[in-house]
């Protein structure tokens, strides 16, 4: 591990998503602690979504709160959270298509940028430093992630797995405290899978902490250093991988038999 994991940076408290007469998340109380690549799995339909969904701004939540770094963010507007140091992606692909892949992670830096609409119009001297540094930087990301070749094409152009790589870069374009992968892995091959746990322990390395929803579990016990296992809505359990792998709790609601069982 590239980073010391630390102190919690969030806090999930009794979060609770009502829809109609449907609770879809029950009273869920979890943390992140600064450092950490932390799992949050469970069958379809256990919450996980949901939850992601109040935690960025998607969903207002019913009750309970959501604090990153000790201040509130449970129902603000997804671009206050942004700013505040949550970033996501999502399991459908979310990119400007008709732009650029250095556009595209050009438009995630301006979520930081100091120069009023004024100032960018008439092309102050400020604005044209950060559009400069805007850039420099956008290209380090795409590097970073690898796919720096793919900085002058469009993005619909580019391969499924570069279009999942881009969104992460652009994500992480935001500067985040907590970067969110929503299924990153969804339509990957296993080589492209193990590329993609490359790249999320680079993310960590490099200082950042990430929460992941993913249904591939050797990728989820592969790269995570603790999990958070949903059914029906509620916590069901949160542990380290080994020891989510062999509770027997989540091997009857999820996972299935435990390898020393196996035939």
């Amino acid at each position: 591990m590239g980073v010391e994991v630390g102190e919690n940076i969030m806090e999930v408290k009794n979060l609770t998503v009502k829809f109609g007469g449907l609770t879809a998340l029950d009273d869920v109380s979890f943390d992140i602690r600064r450092g950490e690549i932390l799992g949050l799995i469970g069958p379809n339909g256990a919450g996980k979504t949901t939850c992601f969904n109040a935690m960025t701004g998607v969903y207002k939540p019913t009750s309970g709160k959501v604090l990153l770094e000790g201040v509130s963010i449970g129902g603000r507007r997804r671009h206050r959270i942004t700013r505040l140091g949550l970033a996501r992606t999502f399991q459908n692909i979310r990119l400007f298509g008709e732009m650029t892949a250095l556009e595209n992670v050009v438009v995630g830096l301006d979520a930081r940028h100091k120069t009023s609409v004024v100032g960018a119009l008439l092309r102050l001297p400020r604005h044209v430093r950060e559009e400069k540094s805007s850039i420099g930087r956008a290209m380090a990301l795409l590097e970073f992630v690898g796919i720096g070749e793919d900085a002058a094409v469009l993005s619909r152009n580019l391969s499924y797995g570069h279009q999942r790589r881009l969104e992460i870069a652009r994500a992480l374009a935001t500067d985040p405290k907590v970067l969110c992968l929503d299924e990153p892995a969804a339509g990957f091959n296993p080589a492209e899978k193990e590329g993609l746990m490359d790249l999320i322990r680079a993310i960590r390395d490099d200082g950042y902490t990430i929460l992941l929803i993913e249904h591939d579990m050797k990728l989820v016990m592969g790269v995570t250093d603790r999990i958070v296992v949903l059914e029906f809505g509620k916590k069901l359990a949160d542990g380290l991988p080994v020891e989510i792998r062999n509770d027997p709790r989540v091997v009857a609601a999820y996972l299935g038999e435990p390898e020393d069982d196996a035939a």
